[in-house]
């Protein structure tokens, strides 16, 4: 990308972009730029150029097509709630806040679909879909950008029974490098017509296209919602009591499973007195039947297991709690450990080896000497592991993250799950894909041949 940094030198790239967006949307200000350098994730920051906040779509288009005329990088940016580094512009360059791009452009119950700009959060979505008995269900945990969460394919705690970003969006509208729009999608819930481009789009983490229009698939808010925990005695219990439950197909639509350590931290951060050992979050949706039944299949099974205590909470403020404590838990780990950061840990593997998968992980934490906590999204085979690292320890965390990794691919599973690749996850992208690189590659440069869409993720360029 030297050659951008030279084009950049020879113009007033301020100027410039007030020829497409009003001079209060284009900013240089330190601590614009400051806050657009970063995300949550350990990598280091880099300052954009310039950021700017376009409103409508004709905007978007202007922009790039500037920037592919001059071969300037331009990175898209939803919330900076990333893990990955996805939108740090190690290259300078443009970064396009999506922000005040937040609208509802059209909500229809009878399909079952929502229309919507970027920059709106899940949070803000679902505040209006609740008006029409409606709800967003992929929840990542943060309040993400709807366009950042389609981005990296985010998913979450209710993925086990909603799928992710993937299974949940219709259509993308998407400005390409060269400023050309396209749609990847339909309204239709299915098409045989073409490639699947929005599967395509989902999970590029804006190496392909920028999103300026995204339509959803929603759900009816469920007549009976009922959270609970179920605590067993051992790690190797709650793993199989899960993957049990699944495979008898009880239709829940949360489980989560906390170490007993991270239960510890949860009680003494956010003044909970939860039992002190492995624990399965739990949600059932449905009517009041069906739930009522689901819970007795479930205690019955989890029985069988070594579970202990299974409580449950029927009210919102009961519920709201749980997954309040449930999605804190890497600010838990933070605040204890002020002045240290957190290395994320994000691999998915099938669900035969999940058990194995987590230990394996306990154990290079333990052995290392390490602080960290290991929380998993256990319906889907996706778990983190989050590690204190500072300065001292860089090396060794460096290295269990690195055996997690291996030891996911070995048996068939996934680099990420769910945080996507961006920075931290490049290296581990031959060894996962091999020659289906080299295919991803050349859609790469088929879409983006001057390299400006947020270059230096997923994959280099030869």
């Amino acid at each position: 990308m030297n050659q951008v940094k030279g084009d950049l030198k020879s113009i007033n790239l301020v100027e410039r972009l007030k020829e497409i967006l009003p001079e209060d949307r284009i900013t240089t200000n330190e601590t614009v730029l400051l806050n657009h350098s970063q995300d949550e994730s350990f990598h280091p920051s880099s300052l954009p150029d310039v950021v700017v906040f376009p409103q409508v779509k004709e905007e978007v288009v202007g922009i790039l097509r500037f920037a592919n005329d001059h071969k300037i990088p331009v990175v898209p940016f939803g919330a900076g709630s990333g893990l990955e580094g996805q939108t740090i512009p190690i290259c300078g360059g443009i970064t396009i806040d999506f922000q005040e791009m937040n609208k509802i452009m059209d909500i229809n119950p009878r399909d079952l679909l929502v229309v919507v700009q970027p920059g709106i959060t899940r949070l803000q979505l679902n505040a209006e879909l609740g008006k029409h008995g409606l709800f967003f269900p992929v929840d990542p945990g943060a309040d993400a950008t709807i366009g950042g969460m389609a981005s990296t394919n985010a998913s979450g705690t209710t993925t086990v029974r909603y799928g992710a970003m993937k299974d949940n969006v219709r259509d993308l509208e998407v400005v390409l490098a060269d400023g050309s729009v396209i749609h990847t999608g339909s309204k239709a819930k299915k098409s045989s017509s073409g490639y699947r481009l929005t599967e395509l789009f989902v999970g590029s983490e804006g190496t392909l296209g920028a999103f300026t229009e995204l339509t959803l698939q929603v759900y009816g808010i469920p007549e009976v919602t009922v959270a609970g925990r179920a605590v067993f005695s051992s790690l190797h219990n709650a793993v199989q009591a899960a993957t049990s439950l699944l495979q008898i197909g009880v239709p829940i639509a949360r489980m989560e499973l906390v170490e007993a350590i991270t239960i510890k931290g949860m009680n003494k951060s956010s003044g909970t007195n939860y039992t002190e050992d492995t624990t399965l979050f739990l949600e059932f949706h449905g009517s009041k039947g069906n739930v009522d039944g689901d819970l007795d299949i479930t205690k019955e099974l989890f029985t069988g297991f070594g579970c202990y205590q299974f409580d449950i909470e029927t009210d919102s403020i009961g519920r709201k709690k749980l997954w309040e404590v449930r999605h804190n838990h890497l600010y838990i780990l933070k605040h204890a450990n002020p002045g240290k950061k957190v290395l994320n840990t994000d691999v998915c593997v099938p669900l035969s080896a999940l058990v194995e998968a987590i230990e394996f992980s306990r154990k290079c934490i333990d052995e290392n000497g390490l602080d960290g906590s290991i929380i998993g999204h256990i319906g889907d085979g996706n778990f983190h592991a989050s590690i204190v690292l500072d300065q001292n320890n860089l090396e060794k965390v460096d290295s269990v993250n690195e055996q997690i990794v291996k030891f996911a691919l070995s048996v068939g599973g996934t680099c990420t799950g769910e945080h996507g690749v961006g920075l931290g996850k490049m290296k581990y992208q031959h060894e996962q894909h091999g020659k289906a690189l080299d295919v991803m590659k050349s859609i790469k440069k088929v879409l983006d041949p001057s390299n400006i869409l947020n270059p230096g993720k997923i994959f280099r360029l030869d």
